[in-house]
């Protein structure tokens, strides 16, 4: 896993603790190590395809990240990293999943949030799995 960190030269960083925790639960597939990340009311919206949808609650917001990355297949966090917007934390990932037939699929999410102790809103945008281009393809 290579995970890229920004730094921070003005702003409040107090939220960039549970964002390195999301992180980190993300990347062990640890679901409710990500649920302690989220305020008990999280609000989640996101874009993904096929179109937006939007939840409240941690146990929904992480039963679909459960969705997402659960299960048998084999799992990579290709890149990760933290960084702040003003006042809201910035958060992405690239995870390779991998059928046991060796079909591989990328995806990539972007999220903004706001974020005390814990994350309280997330706003997502996916790319959606992506199937995975072989070196003899490109």
């Amino acid at each position: 896993m290579t995970t890229s960190l920004a730094i921070a030269t003005a702003g409040d960083t107090a939220a960039w603790p549970v964002a390195g925790l999301l992180i980190n639960a993300l990347a062990q597939r640890d679901f409710a190590a990500l649920a302690s990340c989220l305020d008990p009311e999280v609000r989640f919206r996101a874009l993904i395809p096929p179109g937006p949808f939007e939840l409240t609650g941690a146990n929904d917001t992480t039963k679909r990240f459960q969705t997402w990355f659960g299960g048998d297949d084999g799992y990579e966090v290709l890149d990760a990293g933290i960084g702040q917007v003003g006042n809201r934390m910035y958060l992405r990932w690239r995870i390779r999943m991998m059928s046991a037939d060796g079909a591989g699929r990328v995806v990539e999410q972007h999220v903004f949030a706001t974020a005390g102790e814990r994350i309280q809103a997330l706003e997502l945008l996916c790319s959606g799995f992506q199937p995975e281009a072989r070196a003899a393809e490109v």
